[in-house]
């Protein structure tokens, strides 16, 4: 088990480490749609890819949630495969977003041999996500409420 600085010193290694195997810049909270946003995150036992919404009031999150639902079939033939969709899913803070995402697992952030795997599902799926975005964002924005 590591310590809360342990932890966070290793998290710092781990972005840096993977910074420097693919730098670029992600487009992950500039999607110029407020409270949406693309996230990696990463523990001990998953390594996660997702698009968030946050957006307020839920009839609007659900909005943007069904515009997206809507373009599922492209997502999942030409870009993603193994996405999950899910309109209501509750955070650990207790508030409830809609999001997409893509897993892997089992994997964890406090082994260092599984820093390449992690590095490479990161690329493939963050990037893939952001064309797929970038492709029907116009599409994304136009929702109706």
């Amino acid at each position: 088990m590591y310590s809360k600085a342990e932890n966070q010193r290793l998290k710092q290694e781990f972005w840096v480490a993977f910074a420097q195997k693919y730098p670029r810049k992600w487009m992950l909270y500039d999607t110029k749609i407020k409270d949406l946003s693309l996230k990696f995150f990463v523990d001990n036992t998953k390594a996660q890819v997702s698009l968030e919404i946050e957006v307020k009031p839920n009839e609007k999150r659900w909005a943007y949630f069904e515009q997206l639902e809507a373009l599922k079939t492209i997502l999942i033939e030409e870009y993603l495969p193994e996405v999950v969709f899910q309109r209501d899913f509750s955070l650990e803070n207790g508030k409830t977003i809609s999001r997409i995402w893509v897993e892997l697992h089992p994997i964890a952030i406090g082994n260092r041999n599984n820093w390449e795997t992690i590095f490479d599902f990161f690329y493939a799926k963050m990037n893939a996500l952001e064309l797929f975005f970038i492709e029907y964002e116009d599409v994304i924005k136009t929702i109706e409420f």
